[in-house]
């Protein structure tokens, strides 16, 4: 079992960045492919990005490629995504999720544990 907690977030310019972090707990970090979604008001869960067990593969979701990167760092038990020139679009609640599979999924159900989010709020 692993236990996720998330930080980083808060409220930017749009054209600007943040940086978000996502701590687990447990000694089987690197067994896990770890994934970013996000939630904004009155919406579903949303991919954003996806890392696999070594880091040697991310995807993304069409809207933030070219602008966040997610990476990780397993001597850290930690992801992170970087979000740069931010839009008021980006805006909602980012949640990081572990999946116990090698297998790039982009679906939330498919995922085991969850952090329990911090709020990116994008100013215009």
């Amino acid at each position: 079992q692993v236990q996720l907690v998330e930080s980083g977030g808060g409220l930017v310019q749009a054209g600007g960045s943040l940086r978000l972090s996502c701590a687990a707990s447990g000694r089987t970090f690197s067994s896990y492919a770890m994934a970013w979604f996000r939630q904004a008001p009155g919406k579903e869960r949303e991919f954003v990005a996806f890392i696999s067990r070594s880091g040697s593969y991310t995807d993304y979701v069409d809207s933030v490629k070219g602008r966040f990167t997610i990476s990780r760092d397993n001597a850290k038990n930690t992801v992170f995504l970087q979000m740069n020139s931010l839009k008021p679009e980006d805006t909602a609640v980012y949640y990081c999720a572990a999946r116990n599979s090698v297998i790039m999924s982009t679906g939330a159900r498919n995922y085991n544990y969850w952090g329990q989010g911090t709020q990116v709020t994008v100013s215009s």
